[in-house]
């Protein structure tokens, strides 16, 4: 047998092992994919899902329960809480996606300073991010938004800044990681460039984990920016978004506990589902690497 069939043989072999290990979707991660369709449709179609208006008042139906007529009830002014939810996913969604976008950035910008350019700039970085890391992150949203005031765009900037630091850290260590292989220590042999090496064989490497990361950071900026919300600082009533829903409800929450109860469960089934989804995005990326 030719030196040719057997690498063949091993390589297919390895092939086979590799997907035989992989496991099928569980019902969590079923149900989790399922969520995640239900909130990309209400997002890009809530005419379609929930045709009533969710700002339209209707006193004579105030503090209405749930019922066949209205799935979720309505609030004090006789709006209907399945709309406001449905119509409010495409600006949670959006709150969520842009502050992961903004933490990324950043995140990427200090942790790509902190492995690239050397100790003096990597230990200039972790100790500002060491101080940054003082903080709980809610606490620098708060203080961001102290300075330049409440609004969607300023709680989302907020949010976005106080996860940088996490984001720098992870991305830092990976870069570590990845300088440090067989590949790149040849490419440094070759005389490229640390910009070339940069560009060439380190941030490709690290796409695949960061988009993991984004995606796992997602839920967490939703539940922040709801939060700020639902202290003010956000978006507020009468806005279709879940954190200020959460917030005009709460006045009401114990005689129209549906108030509080619909917009607080869509907060948690979307971290949970997104959550999920990068969870299983992980393995994925581990067991292809």
């Amino acid at each position: 047998m030719s030196d040719l069939e057997v690498s063949t043989r091993i390589a297919r072999s390895a092939t086979s092992r590799r997907a035989g290990t992989r496991r099928s979707a569980t019902v969590g991660e079923v149900v989790a994919a399922l969520v995640i369709v239900f909130l990309l449709l209400s997002a890009l179609l809530p005419g379609a899902i929930a045709p009533l208006d969710p700002l339209a008042i209707r006193p004579l139906e105030a503090f209405s329960p749930p019922s066949p007529g209205s799935w979720f009830g309505t609030d004090e002014s006789g709006r209907d809480i399945f709309s406001r939810v449905v119509h409010g996913t495409a600006s949670s969604l959006l709150i969520g996606v842009s502050a992961t976008a903004i933490g990324l950035g950043l995140g990427l910008i200090l942790g790509t300073a902190a492995g690239m350019l050397g100790p003096v700039v990597d230990f200039s970085v972790n100790r500002m991010l060491e101080v940054l890391f003082a903080f709980p992150g809610l606490l620098l949203a708060l203080f961001f938004i102290v300075i330049f005031g409440p609004g969607v765009v300023t709680a989302t900037i907020a949010v976005g800044i106080s996860t940088a630091p996490g984001y720098a850290r992870i991305i830092r260590g990976q870069l570590v990681s990845i300088r440090r292989s067989a590949y790149v220590e040849a490419a440094t042999v070759l005389g490229r460039s640390r910009w070339q090496i940069l560009y060439r064989h380190i941030l490709p490497n690290t796409l695949a984990p960061i988009f993991v990361l984004g995606t796992l950071g997602v839920g967490q900026a939703i539940v922040w920016a709801a939060s700020l919300s639902y202290l003010g600082l956000g978006a507020v009533p009468p806005a279709a978004e879940w954190g200020a829903m959460l917030a005009a409800g709460r006045t009401y929450i114990s005689t129209a506990w549906w108030l509080t109860f619909f917009p607080g469960l869509f907060i948690v089934l979307t971290a949970t589902a997104i959550t999920v989804l990068g969870r299983r995005l992980q393995q994925r990326v581990r067991e292809q690497g």
